[in-house]
C-alpha cells in the first residue's frame, strides 16, 4: 500500500544545489533516515533543550528521537486501506507527528536505512527544533499529550498543527526542517530528492 501512495507521490525531485553548510562552528549533529517512500530526522536527545521539544520527556531512555510528520489517518493506521490512501493524497487533511525513541546506536533500530550525519552549529540545530516543536499542537505551554503509541520501538503520535495535502508531503515537510537549519535544500517530494540534496552535505 505504501507503494501505491509512492506512485501518487512521484511528482519529481529537486536537483542537489551547489552549495556549502553555514560557516558557523559545526558542534552538533541531526541525521537524516530513510525508511522507504518517507524520511525522519533524529537528534540526540542529550541535545534538546527542553523549551524546544519538551515532549522528550517522554522517552527518558532515549539515546535519540526521531521523528518524522504526515498525514494523520493513514500514518497512524499503520497498514491503510485503498481509502486511507486515496485521502491522503487528494485531500486536505489533518497531520501528525510520530516520534520514537532509540536506546541506541540509530542503525539498530533501522537496520535497511540510509542514515546521513549533517554536522550543525547549535543556533542552526536550534532553529531546526523550533521547527519541530511549532509543528506540535499544544493546549499550553508545556509538553503535548501524545494522541497514542507509535509504529515501532518506543514510539508515540502526536497532533501536528499544519495540513497535509498533495504539495507538501512528508518528504516537503523534511525539506522544510532541514532550510529552518540553515541547510540548502529544495522542496522535494520524493525520498530520492531529499537524499541526492543531503548527501553532499553529510557523512555516512
Amino acid at each position: 500500500m505504501r507503494a501505491f501512495v509512492l506512485c501518487w507521490l512521484l511528482c519529481g525531485c529537486a536537483t542537489p544545489p551547489d552549495a556549502e553548510l553555514p560557516e558557523a562552528p559545526a558542534t552538533d549533529s541531526i541525521f537524516l533516515v530513510s525508511q522507504g517512500w518517507h524520511t525522519g530526522i533524529a537528534v540526540r536527545r542529550a541535545d534538546i533543550p527542553d523549551p524546544l521539544l519538551p515532549e522528550k520527556r517522554d522517552f527518558p531512555g532515549a539515546r535519540y528521537l526521531e521523528v518524522g510528520w504526515g498525514e494523520r489517518d493513514f500514518y497512524m493506521a499503520g497498514t491503510a486501506g485503498p481509502w486511507l490512501a486515496f485521502k491522503a493524497v487528494f485531500f486536505t487533511n489533518r497531520s501528525v507527528l510520530h516520534v520514537a525513541g532509540a536506546p541506541g546506536d540509530l542503525a539498530i533500530l533501522f537496520p535497511r536505512s540510509e542514515i546521513l550525519e549533517i554536522r550543525l552549529s547549535r543556533p542552526a540545530l536550534e532553529g531546526l527544533l523550533r521547527y519541530v516543536h511549532d509543528a506540535i499542537e499544544r493546549a499550553g505551554p508545556g509538553a503535548a499529550a501524545p494522541l497514542r503509541q507509535g509504529l515501532y520501538g518506543d514510539s508515540r503520535f502526536y497532533a501536528g498543527r499544519e495540513t497535509f495535502h498533495l504539495l507538501r508531503n512528508c518528504n516537503v515537510w523534511t525539506a522544510g526542517a532541514l532550510r529552518a537549519a540553515g541547510l540548502p535544500v529544495h522542496d522535494a517530494h520524493t525520498v530520492e530528492g531529499i537524499l541526492a540534496q543531503v548527501r553532499p552535505l553529510s557523512r555516512r
